[in-house]
């Protein structure tokens, strides 16, 4: 790997991230496999037909679009968003460089990923992303169906309307790990997040789930109506 780095799009730009000759530029990975892979970044980003907003925009369409301008998405870091008004496109390369470190890429995004280390893994990923966007041409757009969340939660259960003052109260626990201004050096930020995305995520981890031992017996102790307000408490932020 070549150390050091250079300033492009605004940020530091690490040659080393982009695994990348031409060959990599024009690799196509298996979609099948890719669609297996994805699910690690599901728990933040939809893709496909219904696909909404969730901690990250949906990745319909992303290729060929300029960093930070998908529609209706508002929570983009400074820093995303700089790099697209500096030219940043998501073209095969720049996702390939994302993928492999996302804050490689562009220092201070706030997408908080360790990454994916192998090329076969980030080409197949980037090959199912790839059926979802009208750019290349070549590439004809698949019958797009969204993933199910980790956790299919009742009517009854949504519906549960939470008290955001109580959820203030019930934060305490949660605040020392994930900070309340949304910073997130090293700890995913919770902050904005849309209240079902935190009720599935909250009802993952009491159900073991997700595979985090310390959410898994914090979220364990909380009833629905808790879980409820901490999602509208933190919703509101």
């Amino acid at each position: 790997m070549v150390k050091g780095a250079k300033t492009i799009f605004g940020v530091a730009f690490f040659v080393s991230c982009v695994a990348a000759s031409s060959s990599v530029a024009d690799e196509i990975g298996d979609a099948e496999r890719g669609e297996k892979l994805f699910r690690q970044c599901a728990a933040c980003h939809q893709v496909g037909q219904g696909a909404k907003h969730r901690v990250g925009p949906h990745l319909n369409g992303i290729f060929g679009r300029k960093a930070g301008t998908v529609d209706g998405f508002t929570r983009y870091s400074e820093g995303l968003v700089r790099a697209g008004n500096d030219g940043l496109v998501w073209s095969l390369d720049k996702l390939h460089a994302y993928l492999e470190n996302p804050k490689y890429l562009v220092s201070d995004t706030r997408m908080n990923f360790a990454g994916i280390e192998k090329r076969e893994d980030r080409a197949d990923v980037l090959a199912y992303l790839r059926q979802f966007s009208d750019n290349p041409a070549d590439i004809p757009e698949a019958q797009p169906t969204a993933l199910a969340p980790e956790v299919e939660l009742s009517p009854e259960t949504l519906a549960i309307v939470g008290d955001p003052d109580y959820g203030e109260y019930l934060a305490s626990e949660c605040t020392t790990c994930h900070q309340r201004d949304g910073s997130d050096q090293g700890i995913p930020s919770i902050t904005g997040w849309p209240r079902e995305d935190f009720l599935i995520a909250m009802h993952a981890y009491k159900r073991k789930i997700r595979p985090h031992p310390v959410m898994q017996s914090y979220a364990g102790r909380l009833s629905d109506e808790e879980i409820a307000a901490l999602a509208a408490y933190f919703e509101g932020l």
